[in-house]
């Protein structure tokens, strides 16, 4: 037997043998692999989601406490250590007497150099702005206010000098003006005029026992 032959004849033996083995193992029937579950792998276990809040604040450094600076006073109402010198300074300037000026600027402000009027008129005596400006004073400075005022107040006394009343006409028209004085040749019959006169008059007979 050549080679070949004996090949041939070792092959067909090994096809008898696997036939013979495939027949003797039972068949596979398709129902059985389809019920047959497959293994089922295990859950991974998840850690639950922790809500996250707001970063805290970072840390601030604290600020030095600074002192606040103390409130600078508003002076409502001049003594009479301060006021006065003013007064006297500008009546003997003017020739008017103190006590009277004294008067005005009580009726006028009460002594609060800060007053300003609905109407405009600034400070101590109460100057309008176009009086002041007549005068050449400024109204918020004290001294120039009682300065500006007791010049105004003697144009006005030298107006009506002839007139036996003529303080009081003299201190109407520093309330009410000149116009209305002269147009009902007195003190005008207005309330807030007549009030204000009488006012004048008393002050003055107060402070004339001081200021003369």
């Amino acid at each position: 037997m050549n080679f070949a032959a004996f090949f041939i004849a070792v092959c067909c033996s090994l096809f008898t043998e696997g036939s013979q083995i495939s027949e003797a193992l039972p068949p596979v029937q398709n129902s059985q692999l389809e019920s047959t579950p497959l293994p089922e792998s295990a859950p991974v276990p998840v850690a639950p989601l922790i809500p996250m809040g707001p970063p805290p604040p970072l840390p601030v450094a604290p600020v030095a406490n600074l002192a606040s600076p103390a409130p600078v006073p508003l002076v409502d109402r001049l003594p009479g250590e301060v006021v006065d010198p003013m007064i006297l300074t500008a009546a003997q300037r003017h020739n008017v007497r103190p006590a009277l000026v004294k008067s005005i600027v009580a009726a006028e402000s009460q002594f609060n150099p800060h007053a300003v009027s609905q109407k405009g008129a600034v400070g101590l005596m109460q100057l309008m702005p176009e009086t002041a400006q007549q005068f050449g004073v400024d109204p918020m400075n004290p001294a120039q206010n009682i300065e500006g005022g007791t010049h105004y107040l003697r144009v006005l006394l030298d107006r009506y000098h002839r007139y036996r009343n003529c303080m009081a006409r003299a201190v109407a028209a520093y309330n009410a003006g000149p116009g209305m004085v002269d147009k009902y040749r007195g003190v005008p019959p207005f309330r807030e005029t007549r009030d204000y006169v009488v006012r004048v008059l008393n002050y003055f007979h107060l402070y004339q026992r001081d200021l003369g």
